[in-house]
């Protein structure tokens, strides 16, 4: 039972790696189509009210939240990479450090999911503001890009879902060896009472 566990275990910090290393990817990325199709409509960075496109202030609005949200991501990995420094991904039996690293990790990354979630669809909200017809204008007239799309914007439910399923297991995965601890050691008191 304990080789089936640990491959699992295995799995599940693996995976937390991964997704970790998704969602930083995501921060890097959220603002790409932002600056593609936003930046260029601003006349003047020190005056931020002369602009070709009403709206287009989301762009240096969401900067701040971008930056957090990068530091934040990359606290994540560092967390993630904890699960394999306290050999949570290989150990038979958990100590504390397990434990630590497996409630951290959680932790940290249910509130970034909420905190994230929250800024994101404010300013999803905000974007869908922005004039798309002054937009597409200025797009033919400077040759610029233009969109309209959300993805950058919606690709997080895919991503900090992907987080959320990593967390249950990690959480499933702790329950279950803790379970396997308590009838191990169920296990050796028994044996040791009947050679008693």
């Amino acid at each position: 039972m304990y080789k089936k566990q640990l491959t699992v275990q295995k799995f599940i910090c693996l995976a937390a790696v991964i997704v970790s290393a998704a969602v930083f990817v995501y921060s890097l990325g959220l603002v790409t189509d932002l600056y593609d199709t936003l930046y260029s409509t601003m006349r003047n960075a020190s005056d931020l009210t002369k602009t070709d496109v009403s709206g287009s202030i989301v762009y240096y609005n969401i900067q701040d939240f971008n930056r957090q949200f990068m530091y934040a991501s990359i606290g994540l990995l560092l967390l993630s990479v904890l699960l394999m420094i306290t050999n949570t991904h290989s150990r038979r039996r958990y100590y504390i450090g397990n434990y630590v690293a497996v409630g951290l990790y959680s932790v940290a990354s249910l509130v970034l999911m909420v905190w994230a979630h929250i800024q994101i669809e404010m300013y999803k909200a905000e974007f869908l503001q922005v004039d798309f017809e002054a937009l597409k204008e200025h797009a033919e007239t400077w040759g610029t890009a233009y969109t309209e799309s959300t993805f950058f914007f919606d690709i997080h439910y895919l991503i900090f879902g992907l987080l959320l399923i990593v967390v249950i297991l990690l959480v499933g995965n702790v329950i279950w060896k803790r379970s396997l601890m308590k009838a191990e050691q169920e296990l050796i008191t028994k044996g040791k009472e009947a050679t008693a």
